[in-house]
């Protein structure tokens, strides 16, 4: 086991020297508290920092992590604190790095079609900045009005449009990394081939952490699309709507933007959030809201009313389509605010996220009604389905005791993991391990698989300074 040095005063002096006063917070236990947790409501998987240091350059995250590693002190690499599986939770205390200063777009590249930014950019704030000069950032994630760019990178995630430009990583292409050492590597460049060596920049993105810090990221862009439309279409039921996720690229020939699917309890939980009438859902017992996009807005249309007349003739109740921006945003936001509805009615519950291959989303279904009555608990379920990426959300019982909850979570996430693997599927799609999934990973890699993450871990951090106790623990 790995003993960690505690951060002394003369620590904190050090780091004082590297990023200013102003920029390190230490002796406060109210100021630091926000630092201890991200978007995982548990309180077990929160830790305290010991100090949070502010960085504003490459140079001083590197003058960080040389003191870091010369001291024994683990760091901690944070963003928006938006995760949803504790990556950028100190969990070892030490030094926290948040990384919220660092947030310019340093370059876009018009003629390239490529911008680099650090890795504190708010998602949104660089998506909009690079539609100005007609450029899309296709690594869309669901939460980009809150979280980094950085965090996205780090996690990999994913997002409602993933299942026609896929997720972040297609579209990093260079990073600059800190090493856990303090050394300054860059992996990559504006290259869209490259194959000089061991594909370190997507070694990194996804890796949550624990391999770098990023300070400056290249992000491949595409042009701007010039129209989308957006459907939301009724089902009577969950499995014929769940069912139809499939039929719609292999029967009609069309890959949507995106296709996100949420069951009965979830729109009712959501509409009554943000205060919006449920008539015109009364008989809907689980929705499909598909997106449509490109550059010539008449086919969009009639790709949209081939996809509408499929969903009908396969049981579909109604199909609206939404092709103004205030129609579009009331479909969204129920779909968006879904997570923070269930938050507000019940706090103690896990958000997962599971993923199958796409043609065994109908599959996932009966499992979570199975469990549901198994364990007396509700798991509602929405997410994006058309990449088989589905938030099934154990929300615990009003009856049940907080101890009954305690006990009863770890097995509902053991069968639900282990009945996710069956299908080919795995525990997380986008949302990554981090201290919340990592006792779960024996269920879904080998001991080969895991092992071999470990070598490389230990061969770039043999100090195990990076972010400890994520994914996986180190002995």
């Amino acid at each position: 086991m790995h003993h960690y040095q505690r951060v002394t005063p003369d620590i904190v002096d050090a780091l004082k020297n590297i990023v200013g006063e102003r920029h390190v917070l230490f002796n406060d236990e109210e100021k630091l508290k926000q630092y201890s947790h991200d978007e995982v409501a548990e309180i077990k998987y929160h830790s305290m920092p010991e100090v949070v240091v502010k960085p504003n350059s490459t140079k001083e995250i590197s003058a960080i992590m040389k003191l870091a590693n010369r001291e024994l002190i683990p760091v901690t690499p944070q963003g928006a604190r938006s995760g949803l599986s504790g990556g950028g939770v100190p969990a070892m205390g030490g030094i926290l790095v948040s990384l919220e200063r660092m947030n310019r777009i340093l370059e876009i590249d018009r003629v390239n079609m490529m911008a680099v930014t650090e890795p504190g950019i708010i998602t949104n704030d660089f998506s909009s900045a690079v539609q100005k000069e007609g450029l899309f950032f296709a690594g869309y994630p669901m939460s980009l009005l809150t979280c980094y760019l950085g965090g996205n990178v780090a996690e990999n995630a994913g997002g409602g449009k993933a299942i026609k430009y896929g997720a972040t990583s297609r579209y990093i292409i260079g990073l600059e990394v800190v090493m856990p050492s303090g050394e300054v590597a860059f992996f990559g460049g504006k290259r869209v081939k490259d194959v000089t060596g061991y594909n370190m920049v997507q070694l990194m993105v996804g890796s949550e952490g624990t391999l770098g810090i990023f300070t400056k990221i290249i992000v491949k862009l595409i042009p701007l699309p010039k129209a989308k439309i957006d459907m939301m279409v009724l089902f009577e039921d969950l499995q014929t709507a769940i069912d139809m996720v499939p039929k719609i690229m292999t029967d009609v020939g069309i890959i949507p933007t995106g296709i996100e699917f949420m069951d009965r309890l979830t729109l009712e939980t959501s509409c009554n959030h943000l205060g919006q009438s449920l008539e015109q859902y009364k008989n809907a017992g689980a929705v499909l809201i598909i997106e449509v996009d490109g550059n010539d807005e008449e086919q969009i249309l009639n790709d949209c009313l081939d996809i509408g007349d499929l969903c009908t003739e396969k049981g579909a109740l109604d199909a609206y389509v939404a092709q103004t921006p205030a129609d579009q945003e009331k479909i969204w936001a129920v779909r968006r605010n879904a997570a923070e509805a269930f938050k507000a009615i019940s706090p103690r519950q896990t958000l997962e996220d599971i993923v199958v291959p796409m043609s065994k989303i109908p599959q996932v279904l009966p499992i979570l009604e199975k469990l549901s009555q198994k364990y007396d608990l509700f798991i509602p379920c929405y997410g994006h389905a058309g990449d088989g990426n589905l938030h099934a959300t154990v929300v615990k019982n009003p009856s049940h005791t907080e101890a009954q909850w305690q006990d009863l979570l770890p097995k509902v996430l053991t069968d639900l993991y282990s009945e996710i693997y069956t299908l080919g599927g795995t525990i997380s799609g986008e949302h990554g391990i981090g201290n919340k999934r990592k006792q779960y990973l024996p269920l879904v890699l080998g001991e080969t698989e895991i092992e071999s993450m470990k070598s490389i871990k230990k061969a770039l951090d043999p100090n195990n300074i990076l972010n400890p106790g994520k994914i996986f623990d180190i002995e």
